[in-house]
């Protein structure tokens, strides 16, 4: 059972300046929110309660004005600064504390996740207790992205970044499940020609010893990858689609932590004084009167 979650949200966000000068990007804007929130409410939705969230050096007090400890959703929130960027696989390096003897997810922090079945694939997913799943989702351009060709049973049979020649089209998307043995595995790699530890060579250590699975998010879910200026609209338009047709919210944190059962109506009336009058104030405030 996986109970610890990492959130990487490092990176300098190179694609977005001059917007990231300033401001981190996982703290700007998907639509009403700060992106931060949707990977931090899929751990949530996984009933994840024990959450690291790795952050430039630097940017901690932007993310604690936001998110300070997790206190008031229930959770329990630790940050970790990250000198420079040295791969994916850094995240378990620097968290090897905070993992412990324990099994983790991890989740990159500019990923955002959406389907009807999700919570359900994530509640199967945390029960791993052997080796490492990936998650993958179809795309209609494979050559774009690390992609994994599986067989009939979901185990991994060859990863191939941004395949030249066709491979399949399932995606690697930015959600992995991982034992205990990633930390010594992470801490094992050698860096690549651009200078940084790989995911890919850590998820194919797993691979190679046959412990690497797969899960597939359906053709009604939805990953998108907001690591750029026009990404951050495309996410930002399918959030205001689904919240202004369907009228509830997409990653809304307090709404989570209170189906989980982990605050109550006093917690939510201290989280609309915190955020004032705004329409996620509002929303949270149907709440109060169930």
């Amino acid at each position: 059972m996986i109970k610890k979650g990492i959130i990487l949200a490092g990176g300098k966000g190179t694609r977005m300046s001059p917007l990231t000068k300033a401001v981190n990007k996982q703290l700007l804007p998907i639509y009403d929110k700060p992106l931060i929130f949707y990977p931090l409410s899929v751990l949530m939705l996984a009933k994840i309660k024990d959450i690291l969230i790795i952050v430039n050096k630097g940017q901690l007090n932007q993310y604690k004005k936001i998110l300070p400890d997790g206190k008031n959703l229930g959770i329990k929130i630790t940050y970790k600064e990250q000198s420079s960027p040295k791969g994916l696989p850094d995240a378990f390096i620097l968290g090897d504390k905070f993992i412990g003897k324990d099994n983790v997810a991890l989740i990159l922090g500019d990923n955002f996740f959406y389907g009807e079945n999700l919570t359900e694939k994530l509640l199967n997913n945390i029960k791993l207790k052997n080796g490492a799943r990936i998650i993958l989702h179809k795309v209609n351009k494979p050559e774009l992205y690390g992609v994994a060709k599986i067989n009939s049973k979901n185990k991994v049979l060859k990863i191939v970044e941004k395949p030249k020649k066709y491979l399949s089209n399932l995606a690697i998307t930015g959600l992995y499940f991982f034992d205990n043995k990633v930390i010594n595995y992470a801490k094992s790699l050698m860096p690549s020609k651009r200078g940084e530890i790989e995911i890919v060579d850590l998820i194919n250590k797993y691979r190679r010893k046959n412990k690497l699975t797969a899960d597939l998010i359906g053709r009604g879910g939805a990953w998108l990858d907001s690591g750029s200026i026009e990404d951050f609209y495309k996410t930002s338009a399918f959030v205001s689609a689904i919240e202004n047709r369907q009228g509830f919210k997409i990653a809304c944190l307090e709404e989570i932590a209170l189906n989980n059962k982990w605050i109550n109506k006093k917690n939510l009336e201290n989280a609309i004084k915190f955020y004032g009058k705004c329409e996620y104030s509002n929303y949270l405030k149907k709440y109060l009167n169930e």
